[in-house]
């Protein structure tokens, strides 16, 4: 299974319909920072399963700011992360991660990518899709439950 994760859109999905057109992927995660713009992704690539969760600049969304979400036997924890404080440091959000029993926790906010692993559990930001002088995402490949590839790519 391949699965394009996008955050930090802030209104720009351009570069975002450009991977899901090329890369072709089996799920979309949108990590929040203007979660209609998931929404807009739902509607133009409807035969793409997405989740989503709002971000600090969503306002009133019907989305929980956390989900934890099951591919393939593996448990992925979804937040934007701002109310984890991600931009200072990431003790709560891990810690949050192992006690909702994700094997991998995705996160945005910051605009920084990340891809890394502490004690088996994979921490994954795609950066922003969106914003800032080099948009990035995420590809997570996930084969017989398990991950094969976490790979962090320039739009």
């Amino acid at each position: 299974m391949k699965i394009a994760v996008f955050s930090d859109t802030h209104k720009r999905i351009d570069g975002t319909q450009r991977v899901i057109l090329e890369h072709k992927p089996d799920l979309i995660l949108h990590l929040g920072d203007h979660i209609r713009d998931a929404y807009r992704l739902k509607e133009l690539f409807p035969e793409i399963p997405l989740e989503c969760v709002p971000g600090n600049c969503d306002y009133a969304p019907a989305e929980p700011d956390m989900k934890l979400i099951t591919v393939q036997n593996l448990n992925l924890m979804l937040t934007h992360g701002h109310n984890y404080r991600v931009k200072y440091e990431t003790a709560a959000l891990l810690n949050a991660a192992y006690f909702q029993g994700a094997d991998m926790v995705l996160f945005g906010h910051t605009h920084r990518p990340v891809n890394d692993r502490a004690d088996g559990l994979y921490i994954v930001n795609p950066g922003s899709a969106g914003q800032g002088i080099q948009c990035t995402w995420a590809q997570i490949i996930i084969e017989h439950g398990a991950v094969q590839d976490v790979s962090i790519f320039n739009i």
